[in-house]
């Protein structure tokens, strides 16, 4: 916390704005646009979910649809599909960056072509722990099929690729404010649009869908999606330091990564050129048990045994039961790498200290 929160909450007591909209809710979408920069619309929401639910419904998603969907993401990238009626296809990653392929992202929208006889409504690229994907490569193809993209930047608030804000090169983007991102609401998010129709439209079906008349009318089915006030004024709070916690996970992931860099077996997941900035919002690793003499699973209970918590990487949607059978285009890439890897203390509140206590343990570890 900066210490900033509580006035802008406290205002919001004090005049009594404690509904889903207020002045910290239109001070929180101007600070976010600032950040953006471009042509950026922000509609603050309850969550990164509902953000990514209104955009598939803004982006013609209906029953019978298919969009294509990194699979080695959290299941709130995919589960907005299903809430349409249409089906996830699930497209493999590639090493460098963990996020989707690019050239099977390209064989998957032929196939569909081929088998169903139309092309997927959308594509979903995710910024996997706060990574960028290649979206160069990404965007053209979608261009060239006439697929429009949502960004699910949900993790990484504070990135840039090749100089842009995450979240502003597609159709939209979807940001989290959730309890563990780099800045939270308590639990939030937002949808990043292109223009003032977009941003007017987000806001109609995020308050009910409610007709403009003097009494509630409905010709659309709308959602109750709208940011509280108050948790507003906890991001606008938030904001002021959102560089800071961009720094500090950066830090944290330099001094995990300088003290792997002389352990035999272990790899980090880092930006793969110049022009990508991660923010590191989860320092991850890879660890290979043939070199290593352990497994992510050993180091795991290593660190709980000590009072750390860790956590194995994102289990793909492929392989997940509430998926089973539906479309996939995987090479094996994101097993493995679940296989293997493993999420690290990484947030604001790890101490030098805590990072030194980690790296015991896996040295410990090492025979």
């Amino acid at each position: 916390m900066s210490g900033k929160e509580q006035d802008f909450v406290k205002e919001a007591f004090d005049t009594n704005w404690v509904v889903p909209l207020g002045p910290n809710v239109n001070g929180f979408e101007e600070d976010l646009e600032h950040l953006l920069g471009g042509d950026s619309k922000v509609v603050a929401l309850a969550s990164g979910t509902a953000a990514l639910h209104l955009a598939l419904i803004q982006l013609g998603v209906k029953a019978g649809d298919e969009v294509i969907c990194q699979s080695f993401t959290f299941a709130a990238s995919c589960n907005p599909i299903a809430y349409l009626g249409a089906t996830p296809v699930f497209v493999d990653s590639e090493a460098d960056t963990w996020n989707i392929n690019p050239v099977l992202m390209e064989e998957a929208i032929k196939d569909r072509i081929k088998v169903t006889g139309k092309k997927p409504k959308a594509i979903i690229p995710v910024y996997l722990y706060g990574m960028p994907p290649k979206m160069d490569e990404i965007l053209e193809i979608a261009k060239r099929y006439d697929i429009p993209v949502l960004e699910d930047a949900t993790e990484s608030l504070g990135a840039r690729y090749k100089g842009r804000q995450c979240g502003t090169m597609g159709q939209f983007g979807a940001l989290s404010f959730n309890g563990n991102k780099m800045i939270t609401t308590s639990g939030g998010g937002a949808l990043v649009c292109h223009s003032e129709e977009d941003k007017k439209k987000t806001m109609f079906y995020a308050t009910q869908a409610r007709e403009p008349y003097p009494y509630y009318q409905h010709k659309e089915i709308g959602y109750n999606y709208r940011l509280s006030n108050i948790c507003a004024g906890i991001g606008r709070g938030q904001m002021t330091i959102l560089n800071n916690h961009v720094e500090y996970h950066k830090r944290i992931h330099a001094l995990y990564e300088d003290a792997f860099s002389v352990m035999d077996g272990i790899d980090m997941h880092r930006n793969f050129c110049d022009d990508i900035d991660s923010n590191y919002w989860l320092s991850s690793i890879l660890i290979d048990s043939k070199v290593a003499g352990f497994s992510n699973e050993d180091l795991r209970l290593a660190l709980q045994k000590e009072n750390i918590e860790s956590r194995p990487l994102w289990k793909p949607m492929h392989l997940q039961p509430v998926f089973k059978g539906v479309p996939g285009y995987i090479d094996g890439t994101s097993e493995k790498l679940f296989d293997k890897g493993l999420c690290l203390p990484s947030g604001p509140m790890v101490s030098d200290d805590d990072i030194e206590r980690i790296i015991s343990v896996v040295k410990s570890l090492y025979k």
